[in-house]
């Protein structure tokens, strides 16, 4: 009976692992790649007025619909919560999230979700007003700080108080934009959340020059996309996508010389473009798909620079997020 057993259980893992290995099927069939995004950060994930999306983040999901359909704007962004964006990716709602969520171990293993890379290195830190006249975090002793509920950030907000023997007065909000609301009218001291957010929240108040980011970063923020457990090839094809942007501007490929790149004889970009190898077809995609993504998206470093770098509002050093030969620490392992 024992024996029985485990092997029920056994084929129906399998079962489980070949129904859910349909995510590509899906979205091909479909022809339309859903994404999980946020939609009311600048600089990640932000619709304008007329509902066109642009960010970091969405970038990253314009770069897989451009490898699977040869069309960036085969992507349709469902914004969700800080609260509601487990869910969606968990119910199959979206098929990738790619809204500035830090990895952690417990959502990594208790979510049923898989990390597929960082796209943007980040950290926690704190925005003052100058009046407050407080030049530092460790200032910070007895102040009120406005934080989202459900995010690392409010723990870690917690742990670096503690840390310090420090007194906290901690006002959370559901989110984001009611805690940035909140600190602009002058309910708290302080507000928190990754530094990347405090740029870009910082132009949204009534008088940005009135405010001051704090120096400290109290935790690291890998953030990046997530895929739901159990379909390896889509793992790999969201999780390559974001190694093929990085690889491509370690090797000088942009969208403005990809094409004349293809004539390259140097073997890393031959086989990143797919003028040598199947490295494309071992993804269940065209043979030119690296090339898809810089024409129609570009590089990562083109990514970075328009949408929070210096040709952004947020003007954002790339500091950690620069590449590993030039200071940084952004890698990716090769195509070969």
């Amino acid at each position: 009976m024992k024996r029985t057993a485990v092997l029920i259980i056994l084929g129906a893992f399998a079962f489980a692992q070949s129904a859910s290995a349909q995510t590509l099927k899906t979205v091909k069939d479909r022809g339309l790649l859903i994404c999980g995004a946020n939609g009311t950060l600048a600089g990640f994930g932000l619709p304008d007025a007329q509902g066109k999306w642009t960010g970091l983040d969405v970038d990253v999901c314009r770069a897989i619909a451009a490898a699977i359909f040869n069309d960036a704007d085969k992507v349709k962004f469902v914004p969700l919560s800080a609260k509601d964006r487990f869910t969606a990716l968990q119910s199959g709602e979206v098929d990738v999230l790619v809204r500035n969520t830090t990895w952690t171990s417990s959502r990594d293993t208790s979510l049923g979700l898989n990390f597929t890379g960082v796209d943007y290195y980040d950290g926690q830190g704190f925005m003052v007003r100058k009046s407050l006249k407080v030049n530092s975090a460790l200032e910070l002793n007895g102040a009120s700080v406005c934080v989202q509920q459900g995010t690392t950030t409010e723990l870690n907000l917690a742990d670096y108080f503690r840390a310090h023997n420090m007194q906290l007065k901690s006002v959370t909000f559901a989110t984001a934009n009611e805690a940035v609301k909140a600190y602009d009218a002058g309910r708290c001291d302080s507000y928190t959340t990754d530094a990347s957010g405090l740029a870009a929240e910082r132009l949204r108040l009534a008088n940005p020059n009135d405010h001051v980011i704090l120096p400290e970063i109290i935790s690291k923020e890998p953030l990046g996309p997530a895929v739901r457990h159990g379909d390896d090839q889509w793992f790999d094809i969201v999780k390559w996508v974001l190694f093929a942007m990085i690889n491509a501007e370690e090797l000088g490929v942009n969208s403005k010389n990809v094409d004349e790149m293809l004539k390259s004889s140097n073997p890393d970009v031959k086989r990143l473009l797919g003028t040598e190898g199947n490295y494309g077809e071992q993804l269940g995609l065209t043979k030119d798909w690296v090339v898809r993504i810089v024409r129609l998206v570009g590089n990562y470093g083109e990514v970075f620079e328009r949408n929070v770098g210096s040709g952004s509002p947020l003007k954002i050093d790339r500091g950690l997020n620069k590449l590993w030969n030039k200071g940084g620490i952004q890698y990716a392992p090769p195509v070969r």
